[in-house]
């Protein structure tokens, strides 16, 4: 997008959309890795893991961008769907870091 050009709302709505359905993905995919680690699969965990930290990278390239845009003057408007996808984003994060604390201490135990 070009710096005089107004993102749409459509455009907006896409980029949201994202941030709801790959915080989504994130999340599922941590669950599962949980899963997989209380069956001793830990190289299934981590494999999960690790798609759960792409699907998120994929995330975050939207968010910043948003972030770039507001930054730059050209600021989307706060709706109710914008705070819902960054709730389903911290959402994510958080069942990460807790997934992966959870990982590490089923592999402790193992040993």
């Amino acid at each position: 997008m070009a710096d005089n050009e107004k993102m749409t709302m459509e455009e907006l709505e896409e980029i949201i959309m994202q941030i709801i359905v790959n915080s989504g993905a994130a999340r599922s995919l941590s669950i599962e890795a949980l899963r997989d680690a209380g069956k001793g699969d830990f190289d299934g965990a981590d494999e999960k893991m690790n798609q759960a930290d792409q699907t998120l990278l994929e995330t975050h390239e939207y968010q910043t961008n948003l972030i770039q845009d507001e930054i730059n003057g050209k600021s989307a408007p706060l709706s109710l769907l914008m705070v819902h996808a960054q709730d389903h984003l911290m959402n994510a994060m958080t069942v990460m870091d807790l997934a992966r604390e959870i990982i590490a201490m089923k592999k402790e135990e193992k040993k």
